[in-house]
C-alpha cells in the first residue's frame, strides 16, 4: 500500500536530490498512484513532435517530465527554509495544512 502524497498542485518546492538539485518551482501536476510530481522548469526533456494543426512546423519541444516526490521538499517562501507539511484540526472541525516549524498556514 502506497503512502499518501502530501504535496499538492501549486505548492512551492525545492529539489533536494538528483540532477536538478537546488532548483525551486511550483508543482504543476501530481500523480499520487505513482508518487510523482511535475515541477515547473525542473527535469526538462526534449520531445520530438510531428507536424500537426496546432504545431504545423513540428520539431523539438522542451517540456517538464515527472520526478519522484521523494526528491522534492516543501519550501516555505516566507521563512526561506524547507519544511514538512502537518495536518492540524481546527476547533470547528476543519483540517488545514501548516508548516511544521513555524505553524504558518500553507
Amino acid at each position: 500500500m502506497s503512502e499518501k502524497l502530501k504535496l499538492k498542485k501549486g505548492d512551492f518546492v525545492i529539489v533536494i536530490s538528483g540532477e536538478d538539485k537546488g532548483k525551486k518551482g511550483r508543482i504543476l501536476k501530481t500523480f499520487p498512484k505513482t508518487n510523482r510530481v511535475i515541477v515547473e522548469r525542473v527535469h526538462m526533456i526534449k520531445k520530438h513532435a510531428k507536424p500537426s494543426q496546432t504545431n504545423p512546423q513540428g520539431g523539438i519541444i522542451n517540456k517538464e517530465a515527472p520526478i519522484h516526490a521523494s526528491n522534492v521538499m516543501l519550501f516555505n517562501e516566507k521563512q526561506n527554509m524547507v519544511t514538512k507539511p502537518v495536518m492540524i484540526t481546527r476547533p470547528d472541525g476543519s483540517r488545514i495544512r501548516v508548516c511544521s516549524k513555524t505553524h504558518d498556514e500553507l
